[in-house]
């Protein structure tokens, strides 16, 4: 979870100050463990994630855990689909089954030109470095700041009223201005994957942390 916060974080300074990255391209590259991190804050912040793997398995774990929601053997699929939801302004993760580096040969052939581009080694490359002369923002991650820390709340099942005001509790501690902190802790848990489902969390200082853990024992007494 802390990686696909530090990845949203980072996606969200290209946000231009809009809550969402709807109508904007991500290329996560290679669906790796740092692939999958950077397509499931592509899917939280609202954009059209593109991401290639030839390694069948992965795809298919990638699809059962909601990562992405389509997988395609050819680009041309994977336009179809990002073009429509870019076209919407809606996200949509779609995983192409081929090599990062014939997808990108592709991409550039074809004149596709991603938004936002994951800051790895190959970023470096001359095939990356084109993207980025043309507009292209290199997404990097960065450590949360010094005393701040991802406060995470589990939702107990079964008890839909005590779980609107844990929700309630957690949003009204989050700053009015802070429109990619409100939309992390609507939409993360849809994209977290089962084991996060009932997980609500913030980034806050321990002071903060103090104050919510008062507030959600109240709650639960």
């Amino acid at each position: 979870m802390a990686q696909v916060y530090l990845n949203y974080a980072a996606l969200m300074c290209c946000a231009g100050g809009q809550d969402s990255l709807g109508g904007r391209l991500l290329y996560a590259a290679e669906l790796d463990a740092r692939g999958i991190a950077l397509a499931i804050a592509g899917n939280i912040a609202g954009a059209a994630t593109l991401a290639a793997t030839a390694d069948q398995t992965a795809s298919r774990q990638a699809m059962r855990e909601g990562v992405v929601d389509f997988l395609v053997t050819t680009l041309d699929e994977a336009l179809r689909i990002l073009k429509n939801q870019l076209r919407k302004r809606e996200p949509a993760s779609v995983c192409v089954g081929r090599t990062p580096q014939e997808v990108v040969r592709e991409m550039l052939e074809r004149g596709v030109q991603p938004d936002m581009l994951p800051a790895t080694e190959s970023a470096s490359s001359g095939s990356f470095a084109q993207f980025i002369a043309l507009g292209a923002e290199r997404i990097e991650p960065r450590p949360l700041a010094p005393g701040q820390t991802l406060f995470t709340v589990e939702i107990p099942p079964g008890s839909m009223r005590q779980s609107a005001r844990i929700e309630e509790t957690l949003a009204a501690s989050i700053e009015e201005g802070d429109l990619a902190g409100r939309r992390w802790l609507r939409l993360s848990p849809r994209y977290l994957g089962p084991g996060a489902r009932r997980a609500r969390s913030l980034v806050c200082n321990a002071a903060a942390v103090v104050g919510l853990r008062a507030e959600l024992a109240k709650l639960s007494s």
